[in-house]
């Protein structure tokens, strides 16, 4: 299992916490990694790309490369039923929102995936296949 990350879009400046969660092929950024860990490298990425405050959504795949989607993943991320939000803050910190009827990401602790955990400076390395984070 491996995980799809894109970049959420916050569109309403009334309401700072909104973020519109784009479908893979719509989204301004997407990445896919083989380890949920590996999600908070791209996000250190994406902070220095993006600002400093930013939302992701992520979702667990079957899936070997984002250059060909297939239409049941996005079928599948409209559902949203599966995703996982994460909102960086500052001071380096990611809160990790699990929306996946109460089941913690794999390869997580239950409790570390519901608090706010800074991003250490030297996270898990990315992959062979993560290289580059996702598409800007």
């Amino acid at each position: 299992m491996r995980w799809m990350m894109t970049l959420g879009e916050r569109t309403r400046p009334d309401a700072p916490g909104f973020a519109e969660c784009p479908v893979p092929s719509k989204a301004r950024a997407l990445a896919l990694v083989d380890d949920f860990g590996h999600l908070f490298t791209v996000l250190r990425e994406w902070r220095q790309a993006y600002g400093e405050e930013l939302t992701a959504w992520a979702i667990p795949v079957e899936c070997d490369s984002i250059a060909n989607l297939c239409p049941q993943l996005e079928a599948k991320w409209e559902q949203e039923s599966e995703l996982v939000r994460l909102d960086t803050e500052r001071g380096g910190y990611v809160r990790v929102s699990d929306y996946r009827d109460g089941r913690p990401p794999p390869g997580t602790d239950s409790r570390a995936a519901l608090t706010a955990r800074p991003v250490a400076p030297c996270c898990v390395p990315p992959g062979p296949r993560t290289g580059q984070g996702g598409r800007p």
